[in-house]
């Protein structure tokens, strides 16, 4: 990975990297676009938390808002999570090959 697409994917993985987060990110991808209300039931934390909390994925470019009357909106924004699953594509074939050559390695 270049130092360039490294710069790119950190804030990325940043943000999935809390559980709140993350559930979030599950949540939108499950049941798509919702409000904060909506986005809070159930949840361990308070409605000011989801806020902070997507804010920060919106930061990294994985949701976008809208308002529609008077709540906002939130959903994925499906490029970043393409982004992100193209570099674990990546990760994942540089752990094959590396797995590959100890194998060869070991054989010899």
């Amino acid at each position: 990975m270049s130092p360039a697409q490294l710069r790119d994917a950190a804030p990325l993985f940043a943000a999935l990297g809390d559980e709140t987060r993350l559930r979030l990110v599950a949540r939108l991808a499950k049941t798509g676009p919702g409000s904060i209300a909506r986005l809070s039931e159930k949840a361990d934390v308070t409605r000011q938390a989801i806020t902070k909390h997507l804010e920060v994925l919106k930061g990294a470019g994985l949701v976008t808002s809208r308002r529609v009357g008077r709540e906002s909106l939130w959903e994925l924004a499906p490029k970043r999570l393409s982004d992100a699953h193209a570099h674990l594509d990546h990760i994942s074939k540089q752990w094959d090959e590396a797995l590959d050559r100890l194998r060869e390695f070991v054989e010899e």
